[in-house]
């Protein structure tokens, strides 16, 4: 697909982030945008960037869906047909994303159902809900976003990373073997696995707020289940009081998004760019290369504590990274 001009996108998670930035880049393309999220507000917003930078005749359209609910995604599909007033499309990302639920012993069921449901169902309804708009199309192409934890199922050997991980692994399996299917029965149609390592976004800040676990909300009885988490994680927090322990989750979040080493919008030009060149396997940062580069040469010794080291001083993979993709501390 060397042109997005006036081509038809559906990306999922639109409100904030990669989705944000890939709905703005499309517009700026002249390729037609329509977006799910979970915050009508933030869609607004995406969508005000969106036609401040896109030609006259770009439409944008919003919907509101939790993309874990397979009826909420088949709602969407029939709102963007209505809508766009068309019946194909010609780009799906399955970007939407949350983290939470880290261990299956010591963290409750629905944060990290809710977690792999997102994640992983997100991806396979939005792929079973559109697939029949891409195979109508003449040609077309689906963008799934797996992680750097689809195949690094960690944050480090101190830290549980199960749901997210689990989530990501299935993402990328179930990609990897849509290049065959794909293949034999619509040769029409591409396939893009997306990994991406730290990216600049409010997924810690998004994900809070849909667990449940908003520090800015968080009871007394919350705070205390996030002191017993840091300890668990090697962070002794002393006789920090339960305000300061609020502060310090409210500012990991806002770390995670700000002090990132790539940005929401360099990340989507890398993930576009693989998406013009038609290829398949889409790392985006340098931390990603890295990674993936040490788990590839020590797949043996990757949950080690030795080549958490070695991580750490090839990447300067550090605290805002463990307090990345998938991480909740407050659960």
């Amino acid at each position: 697909m060397d042109s997005f001009e006036d081509k038809i996108a559906v990306i999922t998670g639109g409100g904030t982030g990669m989705g944000r930035e890939l709905a703005r880049q499309l517009a700026s393309a002249g390729c037609h945008v329509a977006m799910c999220d979970v915050s009508e507000e933030n869609m607004e917003h995406t969508k005000s960037l969106c036609e401040a930078d896109a030609p006259a005749n770009v439409r944008i359209t919003t919907h509101l869906a939790d993309v874990s609910d397979e009826a909420q995604v088949l709602a969407f599909r029939d709102a963007v047909m209505e809508e766009q007033e068309t019946d194909c499309v010609h780009l799906v990302f399955n970007n939407a994303g949350i983290g939470g639920g880290g261990s299956m012993i010591v963290d409750d069921r629905e944060p990290w159902e809710k977690t792999f449901n997102v994640c992983w169902f997100g991806v396979y309804y939005g792929t079973r809900a559109f697939l029949p708009l891409l195979l109508a199309a003449e040609e077309g192409h689906l963008v799934n976003t797996s992680s750097v934890n689809g195949f690094w199922a960690s944050l480090g050997p101190d830290m549980a990373h199960t749901a997210y991980s689990s989530a990501k692994f299935a993402v990328k399996g179930f990609t990897e073997a849509l290049i065959n299917d794909f293949k034999l029965n619509a040769p029409h149609i591409n396939v893009s696995l997306v990994m991406p390592g730290h990216i600049g976004t409010s997924l810690v800040i998004n994900s809070g707020r849909m667990l449940g676990s908003d520090p800015k909300e968080m009871s007394d009885e919350d705070l205390a289940e996030a002191r017993e988490n840091f300890a668990r994680r090697g962070f002794d927090l002393g006789e920090a009081t339960n305000e300061q322990i609020r502060q310090a989750l409210v500012m990991m979040g806002e770390s995670f998004r700000n002090e990132a080493p790539m940005t929401a919008a360099e990340a989507a030009k890398i993930i576009l760019d693989g998406v013009r060149d038609r290829r398949w396997r889409i790392l985006v940062g340098e931390d990603a290369r890295i990674l993936d580069e040490l788990v590839r040469s020590d797949p043996e010794g990757a949950y080690g504590q030795a080549f958490m080291e070695r991580l750490v001083e090839t990447s300067n993979w550090g605290l805002g990274n463990l307090g990345g993709p998938g991480a909740d501390f407050s659960k």
